[in-house]
């Protein structure tokens, strides 16, 4: 896909290789030139911008206890850049319906690609595995043409570019003309959803081995204190993992 391979197999009159003759059928024959360069014809350069909403965070006053540990996971910067999997699902603090409504933070919905857009972690991404909010250090993507799996592929492919075309005094700052102003190569939205019902099933695997290994890792690290301390006994232990599980 990347390297357009379908088109080069198809403009050398064979068939693709590793898909069914309706998804070959999405793929052009032949290559126009482009200012990136050679682009399968029907595909267009442009903003990632013209197929996502681009989303900003915020961050409640900290001086009002009535708008912090509620029931809305609250992600920065750090919660961000410190995501050794492809989905986050649980942030470092949360924030209440109040801190919510009476700030500039918004929710994230599920599967929404999210930047670090300033400082030394510039360009660090994740998906967010459930509705959350985020703070304004960060940007979500969210696409708007059903395809938030490709949108995020289609990121992971570019972000070096838009790193690369950050700017700032101290640390580099992806800004809101970063995205509108950067280039890639954008193919059809019929592509991109095709793309999406294959990836779908995959990413939903990842997420749930995600949640598994978190609610392990939470259970482990509440029973063995007690075990230690002989609270709790090795069958009674035993019991408890097999009802997470």
């Amino acid at each position: 896909f990347v390297d357009f391979d379908p088109v080069k197999a198809k403009a050398a009159g064979r068939a693709p290789e590793g898909m069914d003759a309706d998804t070959a059928a999405l793929f052009p024959s032949e290559f126009v030139e482009s200012e990136l360069g050679l682009i399968p014809k029907g595909w267009e350069i442009g903003s990632i911008l013209t197929q996502a909403k681009l989303l900003s965070g915020g961050t409640p006053k900290t001086e009002r206890p009535d708008y912090w540990n509620g029931n809305v996971q609250w992600a920065s910067a750090k919660d961000v850049s410190q995501a050794n999997q492809a989905f986050l699902i649980e942030t470092e603090r949360t924030i209440t319906d109040k801190g919510l409504k009476e700030s500039a933070t918004q929710l994230i919905p599920a599967f929404g690609t999210v930047i670090v857009a300033r400082g030394a972690t510039t360009g660090r991404m994740v998906l967010f595995g459930k509705e959350m909010a985020m703070n304004q250090t960060c940007y979500a993507l969210v696409s708007s043409i059903g395809t938030p799996l490709a949108l995020h592929c289609q990121l992971r492919q570019a972000i070096d570019v838009l790193v690369h075309a950050a700017h700032g005094s101290v640390f580099n700052t992806i800004t809101t003309s970063t995205f509108s102003t950067s280039k890639s190569v954008l193919p059809s939205a019929k592509t991109l959803q095709v793309f999406e019902q294959i990836a779908l099933p995959i990413f939903e695997r990842i997420l749930t081995a995600t949640e598994e290994c978190l609610s392990l890792a939470n259970l482990r690290d509440a029973l063995l204190p007690k075990l230690i301390s002989g609270q709790l006994r090795i069958p009674e232990a035993e019991a408890m993992a097999e009802a997470a599980i």
